[in-house]
C-alpha cells in the first residue's frame, strides 16, 4: 500500500510546481462507481474512494493500488447522513488532498407502491441522492473556482426524465439531480469547470437488490446494461466537456419517445415495466 504521507508532495512539470491529480468517487467500491474508478486509475489519476463498507473499501483500494500503481485513499462515510458529507470534505482537506474531479455516484432507491414503502428509508434516500450530493458539490466546487479548473460528474438517470410508479421517490431524486446539474453547469460556464450528467438506464449492478426490485418486470424480463460500458460513456463525456450523456442506444430511444409522450401515458407505460412479474398490483 502507498504511504498517504505523500499526498502533500508537489511534482515538477514544465518547471512549475504541480500537485498530483485526485479523483473523489462516492460509491466507488461497486457498480458504475467502481468501473469509473478503474478508468481513472488506468489514466494515472490517484483515487479517493468513499463508501460505507470498510471491508469493501480495503479490498478495492488494495486492488487498484497494486494493479494500477496509483495512490488510493479510502474514506469510510455513511452519506445517508448529510453531516457525513461535511465531515468527508473536512477529512479530505486534513489529508492535504486537492480534488481535481468529483464524481457523485452514490445513490439508492426503494421499490414498491408509495403508500406501502418505508418513509424513513425514503427520507434516507433523499438525503443520500440529493442532500449529500449538493453538499459535496457546493464545497468542492468552491475550491475548484479558486483554482480556475475542475470537473464534476453527477450520476443522474433516464429515470430523471420519466415518471416512476413503484419508484416514485427515486425518480424524483434523479429529476432533481438532472435539473441541478444543468443549472450549475450554466452558472459555471467559462469558469474552467466541467459539469456533466451521466444518464444510464437499468444497469447490471447491486442497485436492484438494495432497492428490493428483483421481482420487477424490468429486472426479470429486461436486458440490463453493462456497468463498464456505462462508466466509459460517462468518463468520455466528462473528459470531453459534454453537458450530459445518455448511455445506450435503447435508452436514447426511450428518452426520445418520452419527450413526445404525455406524462400520464409515460407513467402508465413505466408502471407496466416496473410492476412485479406476478402481475400483482
Amino acid at each position: 500500500m502507498y504511504d498517504y504521507g505523500f499526498t502533500n508532495i508537489f511534482f515538477m512539470e514544465n518547471n512549475e510546481l504541480k500537485k498530483p491529480n485526485y479523483v473523489l468517487i462516492t460509491g466507488g467500491t461497486s457498480g458504475i462507481g467502481y468501473e469509473l474508478a478503474k478508468l481513472f486509475a488506468q489514466e494515472g489519476y490517484n483515487l479517493v474512494i468513499v463508501a460505507r463498507d470498510l471491508a469493501e473499501l480495503e479490498n478495492t483500494a488494495a486492488g487498484f493500488s497494486q494493479q494500477y500503481e496509483v495512490e488510493v485513499v479510502k474514506i469510510c462515510k455513511d452519506l445517508f447522513d448529510t453531516r457525513n458529507a461535511f465531515a468527508l470534505y473536512e477529512e479530505v482537506l486534513d489529508k492535504g488532498i486537492e480534488v481535481s474531479i468529483l464524481v457523485n455516484d452514490a445513490g439508492q432507491g426503494q421499490y414498491g407502491k408509495f403508500i406501502d414503502t418505508d418513509i424513513q428509508r425514503e427520507l434516507d434516500i433523499i438525503q443520500l441522492n440529493i442532500s449529500s450530493l449538493v453538499v459535496l458539490t457546493k464545497l468542492f466546487v468552491k475550491d475548484m473556482l479558486q483554482r480556475g479548473n475542475g470537473k464534476i460528474l453527477n450520476l443522474s438517470s433516464i429515470a430523471s426524465k420519466v415518471p416512476g410508479p413503484f419508484q416514485s421517490v427515486y425518480h424524483g431524486t434523479k429529476a432533481f439531480v438532472q435539473s441541478f446539474t444543468e443549472a450549475i453547469r450554466a452558472e459555471l460556464k467559462d469558469c474552467g469547470i466541467t459539469v456533466t450528467a451521466l444518464l444510464p438506464g437499468a444497469t447490471d449492478t447491486d442497485f436492484f437488490n438494495k432497492a428490493g426490485m428483483q421481482e420487477s418486470k424490468i429486472v426479470q424480463e429486461g436486458q440490463l446494461d453493462d456497468p463498464a460500458k456505462v462508466a466509459r460513456d460517462g468518463f468520455d463525456a466528462l473528459m470531453s466537456g459534454d453537458d450530459k450523456v445518455v448511455s445506450g442506444f435503447k435508452n436514447k430511444m426511450q428518452l426520445a419517445m418520452s419527450s413526445i409522450t404525455p406524462d400520464d401515458k409515460a407513467a402508465k407505460k413505466m408502471l407496466e415495466k416496473q410492476k412485479p412479474v406476478t402481475g400483482k398490483d
